[in-house]
């Protein structure tokens, strides 16, 4: 069959015919008396072989490797058209997510988007000073998406970077809460030990909520700091993670001062003495844990604790029944 027939049926135009020739990939095996190249029925089925393998994504280079090179099995070639399609979807998804944040930056020209690319830029560098510099660096009212500051908090490794991310984000207000969501629901307990501290900064009916949604954490680096904001915004759901932090002994004094705080809200107070109350009869003879317990039972206001710093002052260890009469006679009680 002459090269036009053969380009008219397999739909390969005589062009790429000659290029295959020329690359050694397919080479007619016969010629005409009058010298044309002429195709055999198995050059035939090896240009519909090499076509099939480009529909994969191979390079013609590949190719001639697949199907002259017996030790390259189709496992190989299978397996490295894997590898190369994810890390070609990565990258694809890099510039979609590069496009929608500049398309939410909502750019008036295109000095507003080259601005944000060089955003984007800047915290991409393995540098941590530039990373820093490229969010400190004034912003020519140019708005920063919220989208892109709380990706780069989530991800942000370094304390002083990532304290700038978070006063960037902060200015973006309520605007930084919804994309902190996915970092406070995150697999990973790091990722949402930023996205707590993160929401932590930012004001709100919005933020105070998801912080709420964290206190459920199993982690306790999470929760924590999500139970000492949260109360200290008034949430009463604090309280039995601020207690357990006055019984391990983790920023207790802090979380001490929040129960105070929040003791002086009606309907709170009962509730905080009962918790604080239970921890004493469940840790008998751990004095460390007790005194702490003590202690908190002073933050709270004048009166809400007397009958329980009553009891307290006969207490069998020294160290608590003196913090407990001490407090008692300071309150004239």
């Amino acid at each position: 069959m002459l090269i036009g027939e053969v380009a008219r049926r397999s739909g390969v135009s005589i062009r790429m015919l000659r290029h295959y020739d020329s690359l050694g990939l397919v080479r007619p095996t016969g010629r005409t008396t009058g010298g044309y190249r002429e195709y055999s029925a198995l050059d035939i089925r090896r240009i519909f072989h090499v076509e099939s393998l480009r529909s994969l994504g191979l390079s013609l280079r590949q190719i001639g490797r697949a199907l002259e090179d017996p030790a390259h099995t189709p496992a190989a070639v299978v397996g490295d058209l894997i590898r190369w399609t994810e890390q070609r979807l990565a990258r694809d998804r890099e510039l979609l997510d590069r496009l929608r944040t500049i398309d939410a930056s909502t750019p008036s020209d295109w000095s507003d988007v080259l601005r944000v690319v060089e955003l984007m830029r800047g915290l991409d560098s393995p540098s941590a000073a530039r990373r820093q510099q490229s969010v400190l660096v004034p912003a020519d009212e140019v708005p920063v998406p919220a989208e892109l500051l709380a990706a780069a908090v989530l991800a942000e490794a370094d304390p002083h970077v990532a304290g700038a991310l978070r006063w960037a984000l902060a200015r973006a207000g309520d605007a930084g809460v919804a994309p902190l969501a996915a970092g406070i629901r995150s697999r990973h307990v790091e990722v949402r030990r930023r996205a707590v501290r993160a929401v932590a900064e930012l004001p709100g009916d919005a933020s105070t909520a998801l912080l709420t949604e964290a206190l459920d954490d199993p982690d306790p680096t999470v929760r924590r700091p999500a139970a000492l904001t949260v109360g200290t915004r008034g949430g009463a759901g604090a309280v039995p993670t601020l207690v357990a932090m006055v019984v391990e002994g983790a920023n207790d004094v802090e979380a001490a001062e929040v129960l105070g705080s929040l003791a002086a809200a009606p309907g709170n107070a009962e509730r905080i003495v009962g918790a604080l109350a239970d921890e004493f009869a469940a840790h008998p003879g751990q004095p460390a844990v007790r005194i702490r317990l003590t202690q908190a039972l002073v933050e709270l206001p004048p009166g809400v604790a007397d009958g329980l710093l009553r009891e307290l002052a006969h207490d069998d260890d020294r160290v608590v029944a003196a913090i407990a009469s001490a407090q008692l006679a300071a309150a004239g009680g």
